[in-house]
């Protein structure tokens, strides 16, 4: 009898431990919590899928806009409507081809008002592979070139820059790549390998560093992001190397007229007259494309590496904030949260069920 006394006891002794079960009917320390489960729904949820090889995004109130490769821009209304692709009429054909197309665009600083969208796209002239920036305007449903504000930017298969911002002067912000021709970086009588900076008019700051050129800062490789602090600070991402000395991906603070190095430093090699990275990736990979600012951080999308890295631009440090929807093509902040576009079916990716896609992203 005591031995079946002290069998019950323990029984008890038992159930009243394990406490009551978890979320999801697990108990506490089996599986995965539901709560975990809940907030990755929240962490980053899709607004659209089925987009062509997107590459920009811009974000009003309205309305996100996203240009694809292939020469149109996708219109969704705002917090999640329906896809609308859009044509273009331009006065020079967009040339998709590696890694050219219709690249970046950027709102026009009075886009309530006038409803016109700066864009880079790269052409075809006289054979040869150039890109350059207009402005549109969309008129019955198709965006029509209203005006070329800069062209014969060195083009290429590789390496065409192409993001486009609105710095909070008001100015417009361009990079460029080398188009594969190393030198181009730095000369100054070349627009390749740069950041460029003009105003909304197309014209030529009369405070740009160099006086009657665009080039703001030159020395650049493959840059594909920018991002303003709210003390006005620019930053840019760039892709360092390729092939046998691949890495050396670089996070910069860019100054009027600084010479930021490419070809002739990389990583954190010196050389006098020439800027160094704010941080660079080393051996690994990043392939940085989209650059984001929020509450003191820069978070950079990233292509090859497939995920979203902050940098703390007071800490000097980084981390890896997010991973899971392939390869990452453009970021950008807006009322306090981040949305992302995916870049899964440019030729480099592996696409899944829905690619590509817009989504928001919550850290």
């Amino acid at each position: 009898m005591k031995k079946w006394l002290g069998i019950l006891l323990t029984m008890l002794l038992m159930v009243s431990c394990s406490g009551p079960p978890a979320p999801g009917g697990e108990p506490e320390g089996k599986g995965e919590p539901k709560r975990e489960s809940g907030k990755e729904e929240t962490v980053a949820k899709d607004i659209v899928t089925g987009l062509r090889v997107p590459w920009s995004l811009v974000v009003t109130e309205q309305h996100f806009y996203i240009s694809e490769r292939g020469g149109a821009i996708v219109e969704v209304a705002r917090p999640r409507g329906k896809l609308i692709r859009q044509k273009l009429k331009l006065n020079k054909r967009v040339h998709h081809e590696g890694e050219g197309g219709l690249l970046g665009i950027a709102a026009h600083p009075d886009f309530d008002n006038n409803g016109l969208l700066y864009a880079y796209h790269t052409y075809r002239d006289e054979g040869n592979r150039r890109n350059r920036v207009i402005l549109l305007k969309r008129e019955a449903g198709v965006w029509r070139e209203q005006k070329a504000l800069l062209e014969g930017i060195p083009g290429g298969f590789i390496h065409n820059g192409g993001r486009l911002g609105i710095g909070p002067d008001g100015k417009l912000y361009i990079t460029t790549g080398d188009a594969g021709e190393e030198k181009n970086a730095q000369n100054l009588d070349s627009l390749g390998g740069k950041i460029l900076r003009m105003n909304p008019d197309g014209s030529v700051p009369e405070d740009n560093p160099f006086p009657g050129s665009l080039v703001y800062s030159y020395g650049h490789r493959n840059p594909q992001g920018l991002a303003w602090t709210e003390e006005g600070e620019l930053y840019s991402a760039e892709h360092g190397p390729s092939g046998a000395e691949s890495g050396r991906d670089e996070i910069n603070r860019i100054e009027a007229g600084k010479n930021y190095g490419w070809p002739l430093i990389t990583g954190n090699e010196k050389k006098k007259g020439m800027v160094s990275p704010q941080y660079q990736s080393g051996e690994q990979t990043w392939a940085p494309s989209g650059l984001a600012h929020l509450d003191g951080k820069l978070y950079i999308a990233g292509l090859r590496g497939e995920q979203i890295r902050f940098f703390a631009t007071d800490k000097n440090r980084t981390g890896k904030s997010f991973t899971g929807k392939g390869r990452l093509r453009d970021i950008v902040a807006a009322d306090g949260t981040f949305y992302v576009l995916t870049g899964n079916t440019d030729g480099r990716g592996t696409p899944r069920t829905g690619d590509d896609r817009l989504f928001k992203w919550t850290p």
